[in-house]
């Protein structure tokens, strides 16, 4: 498989964008290349990363997001292999309205599986593609910031970049 890759400068962090010229496939931070490189192999076997400027128009995008344009990465198509579940929840993730959060139950009776929490927070930190499917807007059951792959800093700072009072 052939994908394109582009590195773009944000306020918390060098990012990897990865398309494959029409959705976006994964998204992470630089110090986890590696993390990206195995679940890249993990879900389409062997692939070529081609460097590649603003693939599909996503690095402008991402660039206007972090810039304060919110809602700019609204309409990117993504596609990410996983299992059923795991898809699932992903989609749903993109249903968490800017500005809000929801718990891993919530989430959980948002897919019509009220008592699969844990496995919510499984497939949520397996997330392929950070921020368009907005996996650090998922917290725990009484508000606090439970984990998340690009580092708890990271969560807190999408947060409030999207308007999220953490009091």
């Amino acid at each position: 498989m052939r994908l394109l890759i582009d590195r773009i400068k944000s306020p918390i962090g060098e990012v990897r964008i990865v398309s494959d010229g029409e959705y976006l496939r994964a998204l992470d931070f630089a110090e986890y290349d590696d993390r990206m490189q195995r679940l890249l192999e993990r879900h389409y076997g062997s692939y070529e990363l081609v460097p590649t400027k603003n693939p599909n128009g996503l690095s402008d995008m991402m660039e206007r997001y972090f810039a304060g344009e919110l809602t700019a990465i609204d309409e990117v198509k993504v596609a990410a292999n996983g299992t059923a579940f795991q898809i699932l929840v992903w989609r749903h993730l993109r249903d968490v309205p800017l500005g809000q959060t929801w718990s891993y139950g919530e989430l959980a009776r948002r897919i019509g599986k009220p008592k699969a929490s844990r496995a919510v927070g499984l497939a949520n930190g397996s997330n392929p593609i950070a921020i368009v499917v907005p996996c650090h807007r998922v917290i725990g059951a009484n508000g606090s910031l439970t984990g998340y792959g690009g580092g708890m800093a990271r969560k807190q700072w999408l947060l409030v970049h999207e308007g999220v009072n953490l009091l």
